[in-house]
């Protein structure tokens, strides 16, 4: 009975319209209403888009299309949060998915690769070390919500490069 709560998706109810575009942006596309854990299906939802900006134009495109999305991010997520009358809405989500880009910024497609580089951005999520926890407790705003997954996705990137290179040793 404990579990049953996850057995089916729900979804939450966004402060505007599903299709304004700051809903669609924020809760990208609306993985972010998906509950329980938003903020993993977030990251979930930006693999598939990941691989297919890294196939057509590699790094370059991934990164063009990350700082992109960090950009509308701030703008939609400091309009979500404001309709909401909340700091850091749980269905906001675009955050997630700029950080788990920086992950994957240098990773070749490799479900493994892709799948570790998933569960290491979670994990600097979850955890928030310094300065992802400085970044989420003083920094207000669209640009709040976004940088501390940006610095995250950091630490992830950095753990994926750490990892490749000790693996190729």
């Amino acid at each position: 009975m404990l579990f049953a709560q996850f057995a089916k998706p729900r979804l939450a109810r966004p402060p505007l319209a599903f299709h304004h575009p700051v809903v669609l942006l924020a809760t990208w596309f609306g993985a972010g209403l998906l509950r329980p854990a938003p903020g993993s299906w977030g990251s979930l939802a930006a693999l598939p888009l990941a691989w297919l900006l890294s196939r057509a134009g590699g790094p370059f495109w991934l990164g063009s299309a990350t700082v992109a999305v960090f950009i509308l991010g701030c703008w939609a997520a400091g309009r979500y949060a404001a309709a909401e009358g909340r700091a850091d809405p749980a269905s906001v989500v675009i955050d997630e998915v700029a950080g788990q880009w920086l992950v994957l910024l240098f990773t070749p497609f490799s479900p493994f690769q892709y799948l570790l580089g998933f569960a290491l951005f979670r994990l600097f999520d979850i955890a928030k070390p310094w300065p992802v926890s400085w970044a989420d407790q003083q920094i207000k705003g669209g640009l709040g919500i976004m940088l501390d997954d940006v610095i995250a996705g950091l630490y992830g990137l950095a753990a994926l490069s750490l990892a490749k290179y000790l693996q190729a040793l």
